[in-house]
């Protein structure tokens, strides 16, 4: 698939004498092994650079303009625990980058090994969606980060709150250390030297949300408007903040489903899924056929009900109640369904590293069958319903982002492809039997509330289609994979012979150990890409987690969008980039 970006098709990148024409992965590894020497390694295979912070800055912009236009993911390192020889040119500290091509679907690593005054230079010239991941780097790991002109960027707090002391992602700081909130921290907004005093006098500031009904209780938007228009605001997360990262260090690999299921609670079985194909990805086990059948189907029934949640809040927020009701029995159903596999609805940790955690009960296919007629036929009342609506277009053709703007913030999933940029991991980089199957990738022109909404529509659609294309075709055979080493043997093994019960035993309290070394494997959730950066010391936990959640980056452009817009724009805008706080906050 060849995406064309503002209309220049770019299958060929150069830098510095290095040419790549493909997506050739050996042809890249060469000509990185030639530029960059001994710093230049693979890891399952992902391109990975060490690089030293000096002449960092020059390095990122020869990528940029060599091809890798997206900047996925920034996220900081404590060495401290690991051998030394593991350090990036002998420093504890580390920050890394991915960067990926969205023209030839190449990712690069780059890991910055930083000295004890843990500065960087910033990329945010680069990539404004830097700011946010920045910005979380040294909340977490306490990195800091220069600007051009030598100054350093403002040290703010995203997901600890104001009075938070240290940097929790250290290996030294305890799990256990909680530090309680005292008050809230008001409003404030730098005086605007641009204004006369009747204009400055002339506006006002207001909270939206977190009690906001349009914010859902979670996120805080902090406004300063002029009449009924936004002219700034600052945005405030960390309600949900839960720990995922810390406490991914703390528990067996299996045992980080569960707190999986917590990212993005409206599709939970696409988490599970996420991270048990990272570490599988890591340990290079390849899945039984029918657990990867299995995993597609509840793959799309959870992105169908995601979007269904989107579509139905987002009409709620402006006004339109009846096609709530609509989505949210259609969800309901679907919920149905994973209670029949697994007895959960929400929160269902459906997979198990090596496959998946239960067979289907006898006859839920044929109830699977039958839901997707249904939901097929909600989805056809709700297009009646809003898609030709005065009212509807009115209020959602609003606060448009263009392809470029949405791939300089670092857009993903339905939101990117609404500004017409035709990227989706399915088509681009293939897993399971995504390749085997027939959908398309619906796309919009400008990248406003009324576009991600039909993306969304027609998204629901083709998963439907994929779905009946699997479960037509849904293979025979293991669920799990043999090996004892990672599955859990038959109860029947269990409880008549002593292999059996030791081997139960084993896996129980040592878990799955992958072999030392680092991974970034990403999967298309309901938002977009969901990437999950693990680094094994080839112990039974983690050494690190870093997930790349699909919301974190849509979410930080949200003041620049909505700047100069109507509040009820912004709470049309709001609702259509469906921002969950769970995997917003981890």
């Amino acid at each position: 698939m060849m995406t064309q970006i503002n209309g220049v098709s770019q299958n060929s990148f150069q830098l510095d004498g290095i040419n790549v024409k493909n997506n050739d992965f050996n042809e890249l590894a060469n000509e990185l092994q030639k530029k960059f020497g001994k710093d230049y390694f693979q890891t399952h295979g992902n391109h990975c650079l060490w690089m030293r912070p000096s002449g960092f800055y020059t390095n990122m912009e020869s990528l940029k303009e060599s091809g890798f236009n997206m900047l996925l993911d920034i996220c900081g390192v404590d060495n401290c625990k690991r051998p030394a020889q593991e350090w990036p040119h002998g420093k504890q500290f580390e920050a890394v980058y991915h960067l990926l091509n969205m023209e030839t679907h190449q990712r690069i690593r780059l890991r910055v090994g930083l000295d004890e005054t843990l500065a960087i230079d910033s990329v945010m010239p680069l990539w404004a969606g830097a700011d946010w991941f920045e910005r979380e780097a040294w909340d977490m790991m306490g990195i800091s980060f220069k600007m051009p002109d030598g100054s350093f960027r403002k040290k703010e707090r995203l997901l600890t709150h104001h009075e938070f002391i240290g940097h929790p992602l250290r290996k030294d700081y305890e799990t256990t250390h909680n530090q309680a909130l005292s008050s809230s921290a008001p409003i404030y907004f730098e005086p605007d030297l641009t204004l006369t005093e009747e204009q400055a006098t002339s506006r006002e500031w207001i909270n939206i949300g977190p009690s906001h009904p349009a914010t859902h209780g979670t996120l805080r938007i902090m406004a300063e408007i002029e009449g009924e228009t936004i002219k700034r605001c600052k945005l405030e997360i960390g309600y949900l903040h839960r720990c995922f990262e810390k406490m991914c260090e703390t528990h067996l690999y299996n045992q980080v489903i569960p707190y999986t299921d917590r990212l993005n609670y409206c599709s939970a079985p696409m988490n599970n899924i996420g991270w048990c194909k990272a570490v599988e990805d890591m340990m290079q086990i390849t899945i039984p056929d029918r657990a990867k059948a299995m995993r597609m189907v509840l793959a799309e029934l959870s992105r169908v009900i995601d979007h269904l949640v989107c579509v139905g809040t987002a009409a709620v927020d402006i006004g339109a109640l009846t096609s709530f009701w609509f989505c949210f029995e259609q969800r309901e159903k679907v919920y149905e369904l994973f209670e029949k596999l697994c007895g959960a609805r929400l929160t269902v940790s459906l997979t198990r590293i090596g496959g998946q955690a239960s067979e289907l009960p006898l006859g839920w296919v044929t109830d699977c069958l039958e839901v997707i007629k249904g939901i097929r036929k909600s989805v056809d009342e709700l297009d009646n319903m809003l898609t030709r609506s005065k009212i509807w277009m009115d209020r959602t053709k609003v606060a448009p982002v263009s392809a470029k703007d949405a791939i300089k913030w670092g857009y993903t999933g339905p939101c990117l492809r609404a500004a017409g940029v035709n990227y989706d991991l399915r088509k681009a980089s293939p897993y399971y039997f995504y390749k085997d199957v027939d959908f398309e990738i619906p796309l919009g022109a400008s990248g406003n509330a009324f576009d991600r909404y039909l993306v969304r529509m027609e998204e629901m659609r083709q998963s439907l289609r994929i779905i009946n294309q699997v479960l037509d075709n849904l293979p025979s055979g293991a669920i799990q994979v043999a090996d004892k080493t990672v599955s859990l043997p038959a109860k029947s093994e269990v409880y008549t012979n002593i292999e059996g019960l030791m081997n139960h035993f084993m896996l129980i309290m040592k878990g799955v150990q992958p072999p030392v070394g680092e991974i970034y494997s990403a999967t298309e959730a309901a938002n977009g890409e969901l990437g999950f950066y693990i680094i094994s010391d080839g112990s039974k936990r983690p050494y690190r987690v870093k997930v790349r959640p699909p919301c974190f980056a849509i979410y930080q452009s949200f003041s620049e969008v909505v700047n100069n817009k109507l509040i009820a724009d912004a709470v049309a805008t709001l609702g259509s980039m469906n921002v969950i706080a769970g995997e917003l906050d981890r």
